[in-house]
């Protein structure tokens, strides 16, 4: 390790040192204190980062033990990409809407497409303003065009630099998912109260529903009962998407949002075990394509690192809220469709 000395200086400046530990195969190397106070640990990563090194602590047995890694060089953001993206994803939404989900009715994608992005675009940055408001740096969103049924892969932010503790990580990884879906719940009273139930077979789309789609069909549509189809407005596809794009990120997988919950909930070694839930319950529901980029994110990438504090405690609004987290991915489920066109 770089610096041996000038690092275990430093700790032992704010800690009661007890060790170094260093495995034989040089996977794992770490210092063990005796005690943890926040407010140490935060003057340490205050201390290291301006060395250029990342401390991370988690409990070890009845002690700490504080990893050390290197601060990741960031290069600065692009906001011309941004908007470049934004356009495209633009053009792709809309001409997905008019050619696969409005029939030809150009007033009807841009209706869809709007929806759409604007679930997208709530979702991202409700991360970013979490990360904000612990400090951490992150990007503006990057929307993502595709040549697919709904035109696009959706959207995402970089995380450009370590997240401080538990708590934060938490923040971040909740905060999209239910900003998505508490903008997608109005844009489904919209789409469903301009839809019908399904009298014929002759239907060019169909979706299964989630239970929220459900629920809401029953409020808004008159004589529906659960054993009902509908012709859905396009709009209720942007709804449908939205729902879609929150149960796959609060699957508790890897670095997913639903496996940051996990890992600031549990730590590391339950994060694992319930990863591999999470993976189980993707394959079952039949989105199988993504049951396979979660495994191999999961079993070939790094470990979730956590936080750099693991240990500062979950409150008790974050706990209600990771409740909260839990029914609304039970009323996002919904497996893949058996056909789309």
């Amino acid at each position: 390790m770089d610096d041996f000395n000038l690092i275990e200086q430093s700790i032992s400046h704010h800690f009661p040192l007890i060790g170094f530990f260093n495995d034989e195969k040089g996977k794992e190397s770490y210092f063990i204190v005796g005690d943890y106070n926040p407010q140490s640990f935060q003057a340490l990563a205050s201390e290291l980062g301006e060395q250029g090194l990342v401390p991370y602590i988690n409990h070890e047995g009845n002690y700490y033990k504080i990893n050390i890694g290197k601060k990741q060089e960031k290069g600065k953001s692009k906001i011309h990409l941004n908007i470049i993206l934004l356009l495209a994803t633009i053009g792709t939404t809309l001409f997905a809407g008019y050619f696969y989900i409005a029939s030809g009715n150009i007033w009807e994608a841009l209706e869809f497409a709007v929806a759409l992005l604007v679930i997208l675009g709530a979702h991202e940055l409700a991360h970013y303003f979490a990360a904000r408001k612990h400090g951490v740096h992150a990007t503006l969103p990057y929307f993502i065009p595709a040549p697919t049924f709904l035109g696009t892969f959706g959207a995402l932010i970089n995380i450009k630099s370590p997240i401080p503790n538990r708590n934060a990580l938490f923040d971040l990884g909740y905060s999209g998912p239910l900003a998505g879906f508490v903008v997608a719940i109005p844009v489904l009273f919209i789409g469903l109260y301009y839809s019908t139930v399904l009298t014929t077979q002759n239907v060019n789309v169909a979706l299964p529903d989630p239970l929220i789609i459900k629920i809401i069909s029953q409020i808004v549509i008159p004589n529906y009962t659960f054993d009902n189809d509908i012709i859905a407005h396009p709009i209720v596809f942007a709804g449908w998407a939205g729902m879609l794009v929150t149960m796959l990120n609060l699957m508790p997988v890897a670095f997913l949002d639903g496996g940051h919950i996990s890992r600031s909930l549990f730590g590391q070694n339950l994060h694992k075990f319930i990863s591999v839930i999470g993976i189980m319950i993707t394959t079952m529901l039949g989105w199988y394509v993504m049951a396979v980029l979660m495994a191999l994110i999961f079993f070939m990438g790094k470990s979730h690192p956590g936080a750099m504090d693991n240990i500062v405690t979950i409150n008790r609004n974050r706990k209600i809220i990771a409740v909260l987290m839990l029914i609304i991915l039970i009323f996002c489920l919904s497996p893949a469709p058996a056909s789309t066109i």
